[in-house]
């Protein structure tokens, strides 16, 4: 059963059969860290695609969290300061881990492990923390969960 969809402020990728969403405020660098994650991905051999930038419109089919896109913007993703560009995208896909911002410094810079997150109502995913400015996203990203990819 699909549930009414929830148009959230985020960017929503595939890495191999891992859905990522990457969730924060507005000019933490969500797209420009998604779309590095694709990058390394395409680099490693690994299927990626878009699935929405921005808005992502967020279902519920089988207690999944499902990503799609709205038509107006369907394969397009805003690398700030470069402008828009467009990429290999597929229509929808489950989504496996919220990406969200992390913390270099404090008592919050090593996030609570089994963290969750709420994105809307009743759609809750596992949160990874990351920084902005890392040069290898994906690779920080696979080290904290090994299946990424797969």
């Amino acid at each position: 059963m699909t549930e009414a969809g929830f148009n959230v402020h985020a960017t929503a990728i595939v890495v191999g059969k891992t859905g990522l969403l990457f969730s924060g405020p507005s000019g933490w660098g969500k797209s420009m860290l998604a779309f590095t994650c694709m990058t390394e991905a395409r680099r490693l051999g690994l299927f990626t695609a878009l699935v929405a930038d921005d808005q992502v419109l967020l279902s519920a089919e089988a207690g999944a969290v499902i990503a799609t896109c709205p038509p107006s913007i369907t394969g397009l993703i805003e690398l700030r300061g470069t402008g828009i560009v467009h990429q290999d995208h597929i229509p929808k896909a489950t989504m496996h881990y919220a990406v969200l911002p992390g913390s270099a410094t404090g008592e919050n810079r090593i996030p609570p492990e089994g963290e969750m997150v709420s994105l809307a109502a009743d759609f809750s995913l596992p949160a990874l923390r990351l920084l902005t400015g890392v040069c290898s996203p994906l690779a920080i990203l696979m080290a904290k969960v090994p299946d990424i990819g797969r």
